[in-house]
């Protein structure tokens, strides 16, 4: 399936100027998320990351990845709309600078589901080159409330 990005305010609770992803382009719910983000010149982080070089802070791309990725639980039946936690985002790493006029592509891969937490890989391309990957944890705190004592 694919989300636009009316669907994408549906399915999941970020909001702009923090929703870090425009479109979904492929989502598998419990496998796979992948979409793009297109990085505009007046997006609000150039004006202050940094002022003579300009460029998408790392853990904004990360950022990215966790929200794509969270696609791929969040179209699982009865989980639109619900709210995810990232837990810890491990194996970070930036291969390059990502600027305006930029599209970051998205693609994240869920590792496993199980009673509310969800491990991912994920990885942003820009012209087909590594920009970042990351491996990540997601839970869901209502389905994680049910397994403890």
């Amino acid at each position: 399936m694919q989300l636009d990005f009316n669907q994408l305010l549906q399915v999941q609770q970020n909001r702009p100027p923090y929703l870090m992803m425009d479109h979904a382009t492929r989502v598998e719910p419990g496998i796979l998320s992948e979409g793009y983000k297109d990085l505009k010149e007046d997006e609000w982080f150039f004006k202050v990351h940094w002022k003579n070089d300009p460029n998408m802070p790392g853990m904004l791309q990360i950022e990215s990845l966790v929200q794509i990725g969270s696609l791929a639980i969040l179209t699982l039946p009865n989980l639109s709309g619900k709210i995810l936690y990232l837990t810890s985002a491990n194996k970070l790493k930036f291969q390059r600078k990502i600027i305006a006029g930029d599209r970051l592509h998205l693609k994240t891969k869920l590792i496993s589901w199980k009673r509310g937490i969800g491990k991912f890989e994920g990885e942003g391309l820009v012209k087909n080159q590594l920009a970042c990957k990351a491996e990540f944890t997601l839970i869901l705190p209502e389905e994680v409330n049910k397994y403890q004592r």
